[in-house]
C-alpha cells in the first residue's frame, strides 16, 4: 500500500461503524476493503489468508506507524511480556509461490490451495465442531488413500492437521506466532498474532477518541464533523489545546 492509499477520517470511521456488529471475519473483510478501496468484494473473499494480513500490515504502518507494542502473557507464571514488532518487515514476508499444493501422509495424498476469506466467512457460520472440516472441505482439491479417491469431508484429524502445517508453511503471513522467553520463569511462551484483531482494536480506540473530538469542537466551535474531520490532526490537536485553556 502506498502512501497515498491511507484511507481518509471519514472513510476510516466509516469502516469502524460498518464493522461495531460484524463478526472476526465481516470485520478483517471490511479493513481489507479500507486497504483496497478499488477492489470489489468478490475479489477480496477470493484473496488468500496470507496476502489479506499482509495487506492489513502494511495498512496498520500507514495508519498508525510500523512499530507494533505486542503483550503475551506467560501460562506458566502469568508474566507480562512486551515487545515490538515491525508490521512492514512482516508484510515483506515471502508468501505463497504457487496456487495448489500436496501432502502426503501415509498412504494419503491430498492436493489443497491455500485458503481465501470467503473459506473463513463460511467456515465461521459453521458449529465449533465443523469448521475445521468445512474449511478443508472448501480447499481440499482432491484426496485419494492407498490410490482410492476420498470426499474431503472424510479426511481423519491426522491428516487434516498435516494439511493445515503445510499451508501455514507455504504461506507464513497467515499464520504468524510469537515465540519468547519468560524472563521470571524461562518459559518459552508462544502467541498467534492475529493483525485483524489487533488493528480493529486501534481502529475502535482511534474512532472512539476521534468522535470525542468532534464533540469537542463542535460544542466549542458549532463546525460541522466534515469540517472537523477535514482538518489535519496536527491543527485539530491544536484547536482542542485552545478549548482546554479557554
Amino acid at each position: 500500500m502506498s502512501p497515498q492509499a491511507t484511507p481518509a477520517a471519514d472513510a476510516l470511521l466509516a469502516t469502524w461503524e460498518a464493522g461495531l456488529a460484524a463478526g472476526n471475519v465481516s470485520r478483517a473483510l471490511l479493513l481489507h476493503a479500507a486497504a483496497r478501496p478499488a477492489a470489489a468484494t468478490a475479489e477480496l473473499m477470493a484473496v488468500p489468508v496470507g496476502q489479506r494480513d499482509a495487506d492489513l500490515y502494511e495498512l496498520r504502518a500507514a495508519l498508525f506507524g510500523d512499530r507494533m507494542n505486542v503483550r503475551v502473557t506467560c501460562r506458566q507464571c502469568a508474566e507480562e511480556m512486551e515487545f515490538d514488532l515491525a508490521a512492514r518487515r512482516i508484510a515483506a514476508t515471502e508468501g505463497a509461490s504457487r496456487d495448489e499444493f500436496t501432502v502426503e501422509h501415509g498412504e494419503w495424498n491430498v492436493r489443497f490451495r491455500l485458503p481465501t476469506t470467503g473459506d473463513l466467512a463460511v467456515a465461521e457460520t459453521a458449529p465449533a465442531a465443523r469448521a475445521a472440516t468445512m474449511l478443508a472441505e472448501r480447499c481440499v482439491l482432491a484426496a485419494d488413500r492407498a490410490g482410492e479417491a476420498v470426499e474431503a469431508g472424510q479426511l481423519p484429524e491426522d491428516v487434516r492437521q498435516r494439511v493445515a502445517a503445510a499451508a501455514a508453511e507455504a504461506d507464513p503471513r497467515a499464520d504468524v506466532t510469537l515465540k519468547v522467553a519468560c524472563p521470571s520463569c524461562g518459559h518459552q511462551a508462544a502467541a498467534e498474532l492475529d493483525i485483524a484483531s489487533y488493528l480493529w482494536a486501534e481502529l475502535d480506540a482511534w474512532a472512539r477518541g476521534t468522535l470525542l473530538d468532534v464533540h469537542l469542537l463542535a460544542t466549542a466551535y458549532g463546525w460541522s464533523e466534515p469540517e472537523i474531520l477535514a482538518l489535519s490532526p496536527l491543527r485539530r490537536r491544536y484547536y482542542l489545546e485552545l478549548c482546554a485553556d479557554a
